[in-house]
């Protein structure tokens, strides 16, 4: 499956931050990826959520071809249009104020973050996030994530921040107050295995971030750019944040991230006070500009309701058929929950069949497909699916 000497060369050369599958990818196509021995893999992950218009989108290509022949970044000291058009793109279809580029999710956790602490000021220094929340792991975005596990290692950590459990009303409501200047939350928790939160949760959040003069912020990072349906995850809960944060699809798989305001708290953030060299270059924000062009169809978006209607309701056999615990899903985001620990087994079993999946925990696996994903790759994967649950 792959060169050993690749294996090799790859632990002599890089820090071993990652754990990764036994399988190098030279090319990529809609939701397909090919080894160099041709053998055709389904993307059953999207390259974290990265890669939601597939890969290698012609669209997404040209505009990556077009603008790297005329120039590829210039820094923030000057105007480019492509900046300007994509900032006008995300304020339009958002929240109508302005736009901060950076570079990824963690560092637009980061600018939210800022915003958050310059909004409330001293007298305000406190943020209130979820358990098993993920906003990155630069310090000011691991402090906000909510896992132990990636936080221990790292203390102390940026202090004031506190967590509550993704259901808990009542904690929620008492740990905001006047020294809170942000709630932040994902509506859908993608790292600890596509966990839901609570509609009533968020609208809490929102009720109290209004009682208390607080922001809300709201991490669209894995769940945005039609990701559950809409183009937004909190179009379906009905709250609008006061602070968004965005990444990983934007660029088509292009690096940037965005954070994108209310307009009356786009204008918190002065010029000195935050900042990014690589961000809102032309070549990243052409192909951002392409992919956001085909994530704006509405017809892409009904499809991945109904795609993630049909994927859900597979999983949920296997759940009636005794082969998995549990199934849940918000449009093309979903895992499944298995009765005994075995997840990383079924991931290598899913692989060798030639289908990607990344498990979450040693119980749930994750399954991220691109919205372009045709109804017989989903079907080849629940079928896959079947087939390695019931030899584990």
């Amino acid at each position: 499956m792959i060169d050993e000497l690749l294996v090799q060369r790859e632990a002599a050369a890089l820090m071993p931050t990652y754990r990764r599958q036994p399988v190098a990818f030279v090319r990529g196509e809609g939701a397909a990826l090919f080894d160099a021995q041709g053998r055709r893999y389904v993307d059953c992950m999207a390259g974290i959520s990265m890669n939601n218009v597939g890969h290698c989108h012609p669209d997404v290509v040209a505009a990556i071809a077009d603008q790297a022949a005329r120039l590829i970044n210039v820094s923030n000291l000057y105007y480019t249009e492509p900046m300007i058009e994509l900032a006008e793109w995300i304020r339009d279809r958002s929240l109508g104020g302005r736009v901060f580029f950076c570079n990824s999710g963690a560092e637009a956790s980061e600018a939210a973050l800022k915003i958050a602490r310059k909004h409330g000021g001293p007298e305000r220094p406190e943020v209130v996030a979820l358990v098993d929340g993920f906003h990155g792991r630069t310090y000011g975005a691991l402090s906000l994530t909510g896992q132990p596990g990636k936080q221990d290692p790292f203390r102390p950590l940026v202090p004031g921040v506190r967590h509550v459990e993704r259901d808990d009303l009542a904690g929620l409501e008492a740990a905001v107050g006047p020294r809170t200047c942000a709630i932040v939350l994902e509506v859908v928790q993608g790292e600890v295995g596509v966990q839901p939160v609570p509609h009533e949760m968020i609208r809490l959040a929102r009720e109290l971030a209004d009682r208390h003069g607080a922001l809300l912020l709201i991490d669209e990072i894995q769940t945005g750019l039609a990701r559950t349906g809409p183009l937004f995850a909190h179009e379906d809960v009905g709250v609008v944040p006061d602070v968004m944060m965005l990444a990983k699809s934007l660029g088509g798989g292009v690096p940037i991230g965005a954070v994108v305001a209310r307009p009356e708290h786009d204008a918190v953030l002065h010029p000195g006070d935050h900042g990014s060299t690589f961000a809102a270059g032309p070549l990243a924000c052409a192909a951002a500009l392409a992919a956001c062009a085909v994530l704006d169809d509405l017809a892409l978006q009904e499809g991945v309701r109904r795609k993630g209607a049909r994927l859900l309701a597979g999983l949920d056999r296997l759940v009636d058929d005794g082969l998995a615990a549990a199934a849940r899903g918000r449009g093309l985001m979903c895992a499944i929950d298995l009765p005994r620990p075995r997840a990383a087994e079924l991931v290598d079993r899913l692989l060798t069949a030639g289908y990607l999946a990344n498990n979450t925990s040693e119980r749930t696996v994750r399954f991220l497909p691109p919205l372009v994903v045709q109804d017989g790759d989903l079907d080849g994967l629940l079928d896959a699916l079947r087939g390695a649950l019931g030899a584990l």
